[in-house]
């Protein structure tokens, strides 16, 4: 920590904030950069946190950006790391390079004495695409609030994920896999390293994400390496805490005899021809290696185990998911009754009978909404419950959920026709970014923009979305559930989608072999 505040004090003295119209400069650990002001903020693009992770340094931890001489123009957006397709409909498809280890900051700060909360988003995607420069996150709106917005980027796919015997072996942490994560958390370090000199408190930082981001979030409040990088998270819509026996494929063991098979694939006998082979070679072709991996120096303990044990990153956590999370992401237009186990399994693998039983579907319209209800309690709605219950239950700092309810006015000859409030829908909420889709936003979907933007900042000022002028957000304890249904109106509730969750509980609890930690 003595280390962590001498530079940010050296980078707090040195630093250079030009009030002119077009530009500012800041110093960081590795030189000086300027940024564009504009509407009352100033905007840094593509700020490397570390050295690109090419060559020899593939599938290796990240090492500190080279330093440099003079200003470097922080005026675009640095490409994103190597992926395939997109991580959203309808999204442009982002520039891709296997250098692409940069950050992004938009800061209302004037000086660098404004000791301003940080928000450092990270992106979704399903750890094989997704942009920190996808406008939906740009940091504008929520920076107009009295934040600095950070979002970072880190390696996906293969160059972020592979585990291999070979990669533990040259390991000096015995393990191999989460580079993506590492990725993470160097960038959390940098920041906390700098962001004093934008105008950001290092010790008022908090972590966000959706989706795969948001699992993120669960595994860094898990990580013993992220200690301390921040002081707040909030997760939407994502979370890893189903029963490892459901899961072997994140154990390192088996996560390493899945590399193997994928380094046959694609043709290479060793490592070091591995890390000769083209990027778009060994994207293209990603073999499931897209997940976390449970390994000594990243993740020792999956995030279901470091809860249960009361050895999280213990800080204020938000969290939540929304009501139609699916249909975003299953199409269930030709479903039908007689077809419905061997659709899921094909899906998902093969379900306990409890779980299918838990939803009906016994005519074609029935199964439809069960296969919609099933994967949304199945992929997001067990794992946010079970996250919140862990937290209240072994943790000290408290938890804030919601339920999004509300459904945007998605036009018909949309790629988002009839998702309502589907996976996704609540960033056009959060980051306050209505006006960057035209559709027929009412009055009642812009209030809700404001207010749910405005709790994000509370919560990243204090620990507590609470605030002058919005309705109250009742903390969630084990005792009493009392969620935030975020729609119009905001109304509080108990857990959404009680009955199938609670089915869920159960058979994880067969599976585990013991309660529910937090029970």
């Amino acid at each position: 920590m003595r280390n962590r505040c001498s530079f940010t004090c050296i980078f707090v003295a040195a630093t250079l904030l030009v009030s002119a119209a077009v530009a500012q400069q800041v110093l960081t650990e590795s030189g000086t950069v300027s940024g564009i002001r504009a509407d009352g903020l100033t905007l840094y693009k593509g700020i490397p946190f570390a050295a690109p992770p090419v060559g020899d340094l593939r599938w290796r931890p990240p090492v500190p950006a080279a330093a440099w001489i003079g200003t470097r123009k922080a005026d675009a957006f640095a490409p994103a790391c190597m992926q395939v397709g997109v991580s959203m409909p309808g999204e442009i498809p982002p520039a891709v390079s296997e250098d692409c280890l940069y950050l992004n900051i938009w800061t209302p700060a004037k000086t660098a004495h404004e000791h301003l909360p940080v928000i450092v988003w990270i992106y979704g995607g399903g750890y094989i695409n997704g942009s920190a420069s996808m406008p939906l996150y740009w940091g504008d709106r929520l920076a107009q609030k009295g934040v600095v917005v950070v979002t970072i980027a880190y390696r996906l796919g293969p160059l972020g994920f592979l585990a291999l015997p070979e990669l533990t072996r040259e390991s000096a942490h015995h393990s191999s896999g989460n580079y993506g994560l590492m990725d993470q958390v160097a960038a959390l370090q940098w920041i906390q390293r700098n962001i004093g000199a934008f105008g950001g408190d290092p010790r008022c930082v908090t972590i966000a994400g959706q989706s795969s981001g948001s699992i993120s979030v669960s595994i860094l409040m898990a990580s013993p390496l992220a200690k301390g990088l921040f002081q707040r998270a909030i997760g939407e819509s994502g979370g890893l805490f189903e029963p490892l026996q459901l899961g072997p494929k994140y154990l390192l063991t088996n996560a390493e005899h899945d590399g193997d098979k994928y380094a046959a694939s694609v043709g290479a006998a060793t490592l070091k021809e591995l890390r000769r082979l083209p990027a778009t070679l060994l994207t293209g072709n990603a073999g499931g290696i897209v997940h976390a991996v449970i390994e000594p120096y990243v993740l020792p303990l999956s995030p279901y185990e470091a809860f249960a044990l009361g050895e999280q990153n213990d800080v204020p956590l938000l969290i939540g998911s929304n009501a139609d999370e699916a249909r975003s992401l299953v199409d269930v237009q030709h479903d039908t009754a007689a077809s419905f186990d061997s659709d899921l399994e094909r899906s998902v693998g093969q379900l306990p009978p409890a779980l299918l039983a838990a939803y009906p579907h016994a005519t074609d319209v029935e199964a439809r909404q069960a296969q919609l209800g099933l994967e949304r309690d199945l992929r997001f709605g067990w794992d946010m419950w079970a996250w919140a219950r862990l937290q209240a239950g072994t943790g000290k700092s408290p938890v804030f959920y919601y339920s999004f309810r509300q459904q945007p006015p998605f036009p018909a000859d949309s790629v988002y026709a009839g998702w309502g409030a589907s996976h996704f829908a609540e960033l056009w909420y959060v980051f306050d970014h209505l006006d960057q889709s035209p559709w027929s936003w009412t009055t009642a979907d812009r209030k809700l923009a404001g207010e749910m933007s405005s709790y994000w900042v509370n919560f990243a000022r204090s620990g507590d979305p609470n605030g002058p002028g919005l309705p109250p957000w009742p903390g969630f304890t084990n005792v009493k559930s009392k969620v935030q249904y975020l729609g119009d109106p905001i109304t509080v509730g108990g857990v959404a989608n009680i009955q199938g969750l609670s089915v869920f509980d159960s058979v994880y609890t067969v599976v585990r072999g013991k309660p529910f930690a937090a029970q």
